[in-house]
């Protein structure tokens, strides 16, 4: 959120945000909602480098969190090309942001599967510049390189 928050000061226009209120609430409920689902992935990515002391309840709690929140986004993303209004924005950043993030640290969690409007709407984002300049790396990748 500070990210975004920054660049929306720094770089006014153009806005990151709707100007409309309805419009504004909605990308801050698809920042949020995204948020947690990012937050209940990291948390599953913790637990499971515990190894065999890993709690698969409290990671089954975590993953329905995620596929709850996912489900959300579908719903509220359904099949339009931008996630509020016209143009790209706050919510699209944070939609696109957490299900890049789902892709490559919870891949098991077939979501493009399940929500295939969500994941063209996905793959509509990943074309941009920015989101290719910004992918994050697997695991193995990053425990090769630290």
């Amino acid at each position: 959120r500070l990210i975004l928050e920054y660049l929306e000061l720094l770089y006014p226009h153009p806005s990151l945000l709707p100007s409309d209120i309805a419009g504004r609430l909605t990308a801050k409920h698809l920042e949020v909602l995204s948020d947690g689902v990012c937050d209940a992935v990291v948390l599953i990515f913790f637990e499971r480098m515990r190894g065999a002391s890993a709690s698969a309840e409290w990671t089954a709690r975590q993953m329905h969190k995620i596929k709850a929140g996912v489900s959300e986004l579908a719903r509220l993303i359904d099949k339009r090309r931008f996630a509020v209004g016209d143009k790209f924005g706050l919510g699209d950043i944070a939609t696109g942001t957490v299900l890049g993030y789902l892709s490559v640290r919870l891949p098991e969690f077939d979501w493009q599967t399940l929500y295939p409007f969500l994941a063209d709407y996905a793959l509509e984002l990943e074309q941009r510049t920015s989101f290719q300049q910004t992918i994050p790396y697997p695991q193995s990748i990053v425990s090769k390189v630290v």
